[in-house]
């Protein structure tokens, strides 16, 4: 579809929602037509995002088969590569989430899964949207806020945000982060260490034990332990019989900007995240169980390192 003859209007939620899968799809791909030529000029107000996000959430509802299911949750997740403006980009980004946590707890059983999925489409396609931008700073602060901000899935302090959402994510995200890296032509260095923000804070700010337990055991532990394996000799303390491969994220990363020396070594990123988890336990804001059990696993990386240096 041409420019010209672009819609002027998202598709209509109940076209989205259809339960013939022809009207669907072609509601898709007329709303992929609207989004191509959407810009930060023309800002869909909060009430039409909402609706906008309602129906594109039926839309995925409503698909039944597994090849159906993929092929829809890939081609709504190229929405966010879709709008060649990088603020309306994460502005649909931020319906997005705000879509998902309000909704999520009403998924069935059976459900589930393909919601899972679309989760880890949309954080993919999130990575190779800032990719693209070459991690610009302002670009990775606004998608952190998203995530962490009011009706994120990554907000601390909110008890209506489903604590599912934050265990998915922490064991998704390091995953896609490598095969976005991969998938793009000469990507700049991901900064790590701000990319793990958003964890870092729910960590330190979550009143609840398990989703603490979650973030450690399914995203610092492995990251750790990945970035020590690549770096020098294997944990003394720790022996872990299966690893996650981040190949690609362990020669492509950095600490927090992609625009100081390059690529740094693993041993100092994994440095710096230590440390940065050590400075967000010593924040005013951080609970006090949470602080505890931070100050120890930073404890014992510290040592860890010096028994292996020794």
């Amino acid at each position: 579809m041409s420019a010209a003859s672009a819609p002027a209007a998202p598709p209509l939620g109940k076209y989205l929602a259809s339960s013939e899968k022809k009207t669907r799809d072609k509601a898709v791909k007329s709303l992929a037509a609207f989004l191509s030529n959407h810009d930060s000029e023309n800002v869909l107000p909060d009430l039409e995002m909402a609706k906008l996000w309602k129906g594109i959430f039926y839309c995925f509802w409503m698909s039944d088969k597994p090849l159906v299911q993929q092929a829809l949750a890939g081609e709504l997740a190229e929405l966010i590569l879709t709008i060649t403006d990088v603020p309306s980009s994460l502005n649909f980004l931020r319906g997005f989430w705000m879509m998902t946590v309000r909704e999520w707890n009403g998924i069935d059983r059976l459900r589930m899964d393909k919601y899972y999925m679309l989760v880890r489409k949309f954080v993919n396609a999130s990575f190779r949207l800032l990719v693209r931008t070459k991690w610009d700073s302002a670009a990775v602060q606004e998608y952190n806020s998203i995530l962490s901000g009011p009706n994120g899935p990554l907000c601390p302090n909110d008890i209506r945000v489903p604590t599912s959402l934050a265990f998915h994510l922490s064991e998704i995200y390091l995953e896609e982060l490598d095969k976005a890296l991969t998938s793009s032509e000469s990507p700049p260095p991901a900064p790590l260490s701000t990319l793990l923000s958003p964890f870092i804070t729910l960590a330190a700010r979550t009143p609840t034990n398990t989703t603490y337990k979650h973030i450690q055991s399914s995203l610092f532990e492995p990251l750790g332990d990945v970035l020590k394996s690549s770096s020098g000799p294997p944990s003394r303390k720790k022996a872990r019989t299966s690893s996650p491969d981040y190949s690609q994220l362990l020669v492509n990363t950095c600490t927090s900007s992609p625009g100081g020396d390059g690529a740094m070594d693993a041993g100092a990123v994994r440095s710096s995240i230590f440390q940065k988890i050590f400075d967000v336990a010593s924040e005013t804001e951080t609970r006090d169980a949470n602080r505890r059990r931070m100050y120890a696993f930073y404890k014992d990386a510290v040592e860890d390192d010096e028994d292996s240096a020794g």
